[in-house]
């Protein structure tokens, strides 16, 4: 890695399902709910909604840059509905967005993420997180696990700055602290996020392996590829410009 491109960070943009938060311990128990709702008290219906989006009924595990591991309440309930879900768009993207907010009270951290985001805020990075989730949601991540004080912007599908793969949400991020994008690093676990990164001119894309994505499906399109964020502490410089 090229070191003047890793001195040049100055603020980090995270994803936060499989980047913050283990992805299959945090989110397989709530995708099985997810079909639940959607499937209206049609158990037979339940598997195969949860197959359209991604993620194998039986095994647990979600398929890369598939519907469940990187879209939106608004972009599953459609999938949902298309594979069977009898249940009307807008109602079911309500109902998702309420049980969503409710998972981040069962989510599990990849670390601990208040002692991560403190010491990079003490060495002087801006933080923001940008997530295909509601906002209301990342705002319950960061408050149960007590970072949203260092946290500098919060962003979901539904702030205003539109959704992954487009560039908004790292514009919305520069803005907010006053860095250009090619002062930023992307730290996200699929595509949507390395994409989006790249269609925003992000200094550096970082993938991470504790979401859905791998080595394998995530290296063309990343920078690096780190086992989790606790890489960061030692891949990034002690200080902004050093």
């Amino acid at each position: 890695m090229n070191p003047e491109k890793l001195a040049g960070i100055a603020g980090i943009l995270f994803d936060k399902d499989g980047t913050l938060l283990l992805y299959d311990e945090s989110w397989g128990p709530v995708n099985r709910e997810a079909a639940r709702i959607a499937s209206a008290g049609n158990p037979e219906l339940e598997p195969q909604l949860l197959f359209s989006g991604g993620m194998d009924p039986v095994s647990g595990h979600t398929r890369p840059d598939s519907l469940l591991a990187a879209g939106n309440a608004a972009e599953i309930s459609a999938g949902f509905v298309s594979a069977g879900s009898p249940v009307e768009v807008t109602e079911l993207t309500r109902l998702l967005d309420e049980l969503f907010v409710r998972g981040a009270e069962f989510s599990v951290p990849v670390t601990d993420l208040a002692a991560l985001f403190g010491s990079l805020k003490a060495r002087g990075f801006k933080l923001g997180i940008a997530s295909s989730d509601n906002e209301r949601s990342i705002r319950q991540t960061a408050i149960r696990f007590g970072i949203l004080e260092h946290v500098d912007f919060i962003a979901g599908y539904d702030s205003g700055h539109g959704m992954k793969p487009e560039p908004g949400m790292v514009f919305g991020f520069c803005h907010a602290v006053g860095l250009d994008p090619a002062q930023v690093a992307m730290v996200g676990d699929n595509n949507h996020d390395m994409h989006m990164g790249a269609n925003a001119g992000v200094g550096l894309k970082i993938a991470v392996l504790t979401g859905t994505g791998s080595r394998e499906t995530l290296s063309a399109a990343a920078d690096i590829c780190l086992d989790d964020i606790t890489g960061l502490k030692s891949l990034l410089p002690e200080k902004p410009g050093t």
